[in-house]
């Protein structure tokens, strides 16, 4: 007998815990627990636990799929048309997936999770993916020139965290990226490749 669609089954399950984990972590960060990601996945406990020994286990893997996942959409946009578009529409997602990814990062710290754990280097990895996205807007005068990554990304953490930890409300998060970007911008050109909502 194949045990192939078992492990089908296995792969399934592991997927669909992440997701969930990702979500239910995203928004209640350490009070959320294993037993509602398990729930709300459709699993047992022992499903769970299975695939995830621990649940500094599982928000570390949450947290590498996060953090994966933004680079590879920061990659796909590297190759982008507008460049300038791309780069300040990465900043607003970034900005606006900030709460969740820090609920992430809080829980998992407080699991006993620490720099010497497989997550540590993909916040580095997404860093220098959106450092990639700022030369190309640069290059294409989309950003002024004598902006750098250091001091760009202390922007676009100043801001994440603002909104995070404020509960800025959407108006008012729009405002402040607005300001951020007229003073990364660089001339008429630039404004026309920055998002239509900024």
């Amino acid at each position: 007998m194949s045990m192939e669609p078992t492990r089908a089954d296995a792969r399934g399950n592991r997927a669909r815990i992440l997701e969930v984990a990702e979500e239910v972590f995203g928004r209640g960060g350490s009070a959320a627990s294993t037993e509602e990601v398990a729930r709300l996945a459709g699993v047992g406990i022992a499903t769970v636990f299975r695939h995830y020994p621990t649940k500094r286990a599982l928000l570390e893997a949450v947290l590498v799929k996060h953090f994966d996942r933004l680079c590879g959409q920061a990659d796909d946009l590297a190759g982008s048309a507008d460049p300038g578009r791309a780069f300040f529409g990465f900043f607003r997602h970034l900005v606006d997936d900030a709460a969740g990814k820090l609920a992430i990062i809080e829980a998992f710290t407080d699991a006993g999770g620490d720099a010497r754990d497989k997550a540590d280097h993909r916040p580095l990895d997404l860093r220098a993916a959106f450092g990639v996205l700022l030369a190309r807007a640069q290059e294409a005068g989309a950003v002024r020139a004598d902006a750098r990554l250091e001091e760009v990304y202390a922007l676009l953490v100043g801001v994440s965290r603002a909104a995070a930890h404020l509960h800025l409300d959407e108006q008012v998060r729009a405002r402040a990226l607005g300001i951020v970007f007229d003073g990364l911008a660089c001339g008429e050109g630039a404004e026309k490749s920055r998002p239509e909502d900024a």
